[in-house]
């Protein structure tokens, strides 16, 4: 009989396809219709893929990765999903089975307006002064080193670009081998700058941009007179494609870059896609990246959605060797489509109107994509700089040594943006004179209708006489997102923060003077439970 907990699983699985199409866009799990990845039962592992159709029943295409002990399978696209996946989750011979999971990239369209790296250095033309990852002050102590390889699992990477070429991972073993020949016996042959997992070939090179705009800010070549410079002047650069050209990849395809990263020595590997429902087999492939002391960076995602209550994978797999990753604009605020997590997103990073390289040139893109390589540059940097540090120790320093910002509390864990200079000199920043966490509180207490009214608009005024500046303490707020809302104003009822979604605790934007006015205002269709006031913050 099937073990209960696997039975719970394929429930769960089999539920998560089925509404799929029902969710909305940004929730939205794919998966490549008749394929399945199921993971062998040890006792069945000798088995060619012949004698394993034959024992199964259905068509085995072919060995994800020797590590997973996975395999590709393939039934007819008018198979039932949940009769397949109850078929073989109750074979004797199989201990995990899933569909074959699409994750897509996770950026927005281009804007090529911006031609400036804004996110490096920022002298406040393009934002906020300082808001950036302290680049400039990074590169006066280290500009990075070929000792450290980061794996970039994306849409490939164009390694004909001027700008990465010198910084490419080059398998030695099959550059100065015979072509044809399977020079290092990995299992791939003449995987010169990494692997074509989409199409399972030997050239992994960029037919869509993504992947090459990622690695320019991880390490685009500096001081070389052209181009854009990367967090890394200097880096190794493996290129891992697993996204086709038209944006989506599979659990099998991820699964074996993952996988191959490790074998080749790949330190940090960033993900800036997502996608997909849970997966055992990819959470157990990420595993072993712990297990062998490598850093798993992933994008947080752009559905603006909470991962705290929605998971956004793989970024909110719960393994200690992963950074989840938000993104802000110039002005240090979280980006409108990043996702965020009070427990599960770690940090924030620069991921609006990024520039960078792409195949032909130079192109700005938007999303928690853009984050993600900021913060895998960062941590390339730091530890081809203090190699002795494991990918904890690392991550543990990343997010220790970040600058908060009062704008991140509510967002993710550390309420803070990546710093390559802190993190090189294991200094924490201060707090943000701006958060009001920080500041001197006062009782005050106010409760909307649980749940509110429909087309309400009424406001409330509360006041520290005295004060400098003041902020409301909101125990609990949750409104219809982007239709019911709280106006946060100051005495002269100017609006400096609007309110509205689903949050636990939080403060609003502080206001100038000693009083501050919520203008509650409802449309005619949802309602939600409204807010609880607990307090206020001042100076």
């Amino acid at each position: 009989m099937l073990q209960g907990w696997r039975r719970a699983a394929i429930a769960a699985i089999v539920g998560i396809v089925a509404i799929g199409s029902a969710q909305a866009a940004d929730q939205e799990i794919k998966a490549v219709p008749g394929e399945y990845v199921l993971t062998i039962n040890p006792d069945f592992l000798s088995l060619s893929t012949d004698e394993l159709s034959d024992v199964l029943g259905i068509e085995v295409v072919r060995k994800v990765s020797e590590a997973s002990h996975a395999y590709l399978v393939r039934t007819s696209m008018l198979e039932d999903t949940e009769y397949v996946l109850a078929r073989l989750g109750d074979h004797r011979a199989v201990q995990i089975i899933e569909p074959n999971f699409i994750y897509e990239t996770v950026n927005l369209p281009n804007d090529p307006g911006l031609d400036r790296l804004w996110g490096l250095i920022n002298d406040g033309r393009s934002g906020t002064k300082g808001v950036d990852v302290g680049a400039q002050e990074a590169w006066k102590i280290h500009t990075g080193a070929k000792n450290v390889i980061v794996a970039v699992i994306d849409t490939g990477v164009d390694y004909t670009i001027p700008d990465l070429a010198p910084n490419m991972w080059v398998n030695a073993a099959e550059a100065n081998g015979t072509a044809g020949v399977d020079d290092d016996g990995n299992g791939f042959v003449d995987d010169l700058y990494g692997w074509d997992f989409a199409n399972n070939d030997n050239d992994p090179k960029d037919d869509h941009s993504h992947g090459s705009h990622v690695s320019g800010t991880i390490g685009a070549k500096g001081n070389d007179n052209q181009g854009v410079v990367g967090v890394n002047w200097d880096v190794q650069i493996m290129a891992l494609k697993f996204i086709k050209a038209q944006g989506g990849g599979t659990l099998e395809g991820a699964i074996g870059a993952i996988d191959y990263a490790v074998k080749m020595g790949a330190n940090v590997l960033n993900n800036s896609w997502g996608g997909g429902g849970y997966s055992q087999q990819l959470y157990d492939a990420i595993d072993r990246t712990k297990k062998a002391n490598r850093l798993f960076v992933a994008a947080a995602g752009n559905s603006s959605s909470d991962n705290d209550k929605k998971p956004t994978y793989p970024a909110s797999y719960q393994i200690d060797n992963i950074i989840s990753v938000a993104a802000i604009d110039a002005r240090g605020n979280k980006a409108s489509f990043s996702c965020y997590g009070k427990k599960s997103v770690h940090i924030a990073a620069p991921g609006v109107q990024i520039f960078s390289t792409v195949p032909g040139g130079f192109s700005a893109m938007s999303g928690t994509s853009m984050a993600s390589p900021h913060v895998a540059g960062v941590a390339a940097l730091v530890w081809s700089y203090l190699p002795q540090l494991t990918a904890v120790e690392l991550k543990a320093r990343l997010l220790k040594t970040a600058v908060p910002r009062a704008s991140l509390t509510q967002y993710v864990s550390t309420g803070a943006v990546v710093n390559a200079f802190n993190a090189l000199t294991d200094a924490a920043a201060p707090a943000d004179p701006n958060d009001p966490t920080q500041w001197a509180k006062t009782r005050a207490t106010f409760s909307t209708k649980h749940p509110y009214e429909n087309k309400f608009d009424q406001e409330f005024s509360f006041r520290v006489p005295g004060a400098k500046r003041v902020a409301v303490h909101f125990s609990r707020f949750e409104t219809e997102k982007n239709f019911d809302y709280v106006d946060v104003k100051d005495a002269s009822g100017k609006v400096v923060n609007r309110i509205s979604g689903v949050y636990g605790e939080i403060f609003s934007q502080p206001v100038d003077g000693d009083t501050v006015i919520l203008h509650f205002h409802t449309d005619k269709s949802r309602t939600g439970y409204g807010f609880d006031v607990i307090g206020l913050a001042y100076q």
